[in-house]
């Protein structure tokens, strides 16, 4: 049962995503799945870290290769509650992770379909299974009540 599976890790990956929005941070959050299991975990740190480079996804693959004692992840499972951007989809493609499950689409800077599919592109060595979708309205019900607490803040004229 793919889809039950895939919903119960989507669900990790939410927890992680309003870990990060506790912080201040754009909620997103990931985990990496290795047999069943979760090896490593994710949310957005690019603010407290000082690292653009701290997305979900990276975090969470950092973590795994770390768990796991290997910078490859084969047969490793992604979920992650927005569509990956082209850095962390090259992240994804060079952990040789197999497969791609994210929660809401991202018009703007999707990897995985919206703006282009990294992973569909014939002269790179690597492609991993794109499931895009999976738990997308509480996905993306998160990011909108994120950025809409943000702006009224503005409006209100608070940090």
């Amino acid at each position: 049962m793919p889809a039950m599976s895939d919903e119960i890790f989507m669900r990790e990956a939410l927890a992680c995503a309003t870990r990060a929005a506790e912080l201040g941070e754009v909620p997103v959050g990931a985990v990496v799945v290795v047999d069943g299991q979760i090896v490593g975990r994710g949310y957005n740190q690019p603010i407290a870290r000082h690292d653009p480079t701290a997305h979900a996804e990276v975090m969470a693959i950092r973590q795994a290769a770390r768990s796991l004692g290997n910078y490859r992840l084969p047969g490793a499972s992604l979920y992650v509650t927005l569509e990956p951007c082209v850095m962390c989809s090259g992240a994804i493609l060079h952990a040789r992770i197999a497969r791609v499950v994210f929660g809401a689409a991202d018009p703007k800077t999707g990897a995985c379909g919206s703006q282009l599919n990294l992973f569909s592109h014939e002269r790179l060595n690597h492609h991993a299974t794109v499931v895009g979708g999976v738990m997308a309205a509480e996905c993306a019900q998160l990011l909108t009540g994120f950025f809409a607490a943000r702006r009224a803040a503005v409006r209100l004229g608070q940090p």
